[in-house]
């Protein structure tokens, strides 16, 4: 019943991973959707709007959980459907608990012009981690298939933060790097502010550069991997970067203007990267 749960709350959200989750067998598929599970309910804490204290005390008992699943006794619902993967495809404690750490990032206060080092270890955090979770759960736990979720997990994110400036700015958060805003004469850290600042598409357009870097890693990385283990890492990279370009199309002039990738344009590249 949770599997089906989860599952019905990935397609809705119309995410990619869904489309690259449904290459895999029905037993790793499970496994994916027990970790997206856990990465919601963290995610969700960190964005509650609630005081800080009640987010840090929840995320904490989050620690406590992974503790729990890995002691053999989950309480929660999700870390429960987490037990049998954990042991089967021998999940890493500290994946699970690195991504509780870049959760409190969020929590703990509002992200802003972080320096290039804080923003680098929040992606490694959020999606390098999960990762590391995905390569042993897709069947390849080599030291090339962590390279790809270090290098592809840090390229989904900074493309995730290029296409939610908008979004993220809601929230009091701006995760573009005081680095690359101060060599674009940006000097302020109001989220609002910057996304009107006349120079934000040239330092969105670094940013990208340094998130197409990244992707060109993790496609040499992936090259030393089990080919049909990788195939939903190889559709998660195809999407984003496709979604990536589709952000430097749009040049950035209009930050309030999401980009979505068709259903019709994820299929082709789910065909082309996935079944091929």
């Amino acid at each position: 019943m949770l599997h089906q749960t989860i599952r019905h709350r990935v397609e809705a959200a119309g995410t990619s991973f869904y489309w690259a989750m449904r290459l895999l067998p029905k037993h790793r598929r499970n496994a994916m959707y027990a970790v997206y599970a856990f990465c919601r309910e963290v995610d969700d804490i960190a964005d509650d709007e609630r005081p800080v204290e009640h987010k840090i005390a929840a995320l904490a008992a989050w620690r406590e959980e992974i503790d729990a699943l890995y002691a053999g006794h989950p309480r929660h619902v999700v870390a429960q459907a987490l037990s049998r993967p954990a042991v089967h495809y021998h999940l890493r404690r500290r994946d699970f608990l690195a991504v509780i750490d870049g959760m409190e990032m969020d929590a703990r206060e509002d992200i802003r012009a972080p320096d290039f080092a804080t923003l680098d270890l929040y992606c490694a955090r959020v999606a390098s981690a999960v990762g590391h979770l995905s390569v042993h759960i897709f069947g390849d736990p080599s030291e090339a298939a962590h390279a790809v979720a270090e290098s592809l997990g840090r390229a989904l994110q900074l493309t995730n933060i290029l296409r939610d400036l908008d979004e993220d700015a809601g929230r009091g958060r701006l995760y573009l790097p005081r680095e690359v805003l101060d060599r674009h004469g940006i000097r302020e850290t109001d989220p609002i502010t910057v996304l009107r600042h006349p120079a934000l598409p040239a330092a969105c357009r670094e940013l990208a550069a340094i998130a197409e870097e990244h992707f060109r890693e993790g496609r040499r990385a992936m090259e030393r991997c089990s080919r049909g283990a990788m195939r939903p890492a190889a559709v998660m990279a195809a999407i984003y970067r496709a979604t990536l370009s589709a952000l430097l199309r749009s040049g950035w002039r209009d930050p309030g203007g999401r980009v979505n990738l068709s259903k019709p344009l994820k299929l082709w590249l789910v065909l082309r990267h996935g079944l091929v």
